[in-house]
């Protein structure tokens, strides 16, 4: 039983999906799985456990930001045996070609924060990347479901407001589609502890033109990108 998980051995499935919101990760469950039960109410980051077509697949909130999700990440992993992660959460556009409501999937992910650094004695800049075969397997089920998807580098950042969106512009002109909080961090543990993890994201506004979606937009198209993580976790 983990620190701030709290789950028996044996009540997580190999396969976890991680969204920020523990109520989305709740929503998730019901609308997704079969069977689904609650193994953690600690602190309100709420996981639970059913099936999905068949297979064993958790859920389980991982809160905001890289310190939060890599509590939840090494915790999965250590103590409960977890191979494979799939972030599901928003982000916001850097570029001008992204719409409202697409999908992306983070092939890599930057980030302004010192954990790395840290990790490396402030002597290599480690670049976190995305499971190969997770993410080869996300755009092939995101084809099978006739849903757009990109595939590209993101940024995630440690703060959520920032004094400098000058940097996101210059991030867009190397690449970097969008930004959000955790991938970096979920990247970074998975492969130390040598799991699969993977980030799929729905745009939910653009810093670039200045656009954002509704609730109900943004919860439609989070469907979608659940149904791709879903597939992606159990083939």
């Amino acid at each position: 039983m983990s620190t701030h998980i709290g789950a028996a051995p044996g009540e997580i499935a190999p396969r976890v999906l991680m969204p920020g919101d523990p109520l989305r990760a709740k929503w998730i469950a019901e609308t997704f799985l079969t069977d689904a039960k609650c193994y953690s109410t600690v602190r309100n980051m709420f996981g639970f456990t059913g099936t999905y077509n068949g297979v064993p697949v958790s859920v389980q909130g991982s809160g905001m930001g890289m310190p939060s999700a890599s509590i939840y990440a090494h915790e999965l992993i250590n103590e409960y045996g977890v191979t494979t992660l799939i972030r599901v959460g928003t982000c916001g556009a850097l570029t001008a070609d992204l719409n409202l409501r697409d999908v992306i999937a983070a092939s890599g992910s930057s980030t302004d924060s010192n954990m790395n650094r840290f990790r490396f004695d402030g002597l290599i800049d480690y670049a976190p990347v995305a499971d190969f075969g997770l993410l080869r397997t996300a755009v092939d089920k995101a084809e099978a479901r006739n849903i757009a998807m990109t595939v590209g580098p993101i940024l995630a950042a440690d703060a959520f407001y920032t004094d400098r969106p000058d940097l996101y512009d210059r991030l867009a002109e190397y690449g970097v589609l969008a930004v959000e909080m955790e991938s970096a961090a979920l990247y970074t543990i998975a492969a130390r502890y040598k799991a699969k993890a993977l980030t799929l994201l729905t745009v939910s506004d653009n810093l670039k033109t200045g656009e954002a979606s509704s609730a109900q937009e943004r919860q439609e198209t989070f469907a979608q990108m659940v149904e791709v993580a879903l597939d992606t976790a159990i083939a």
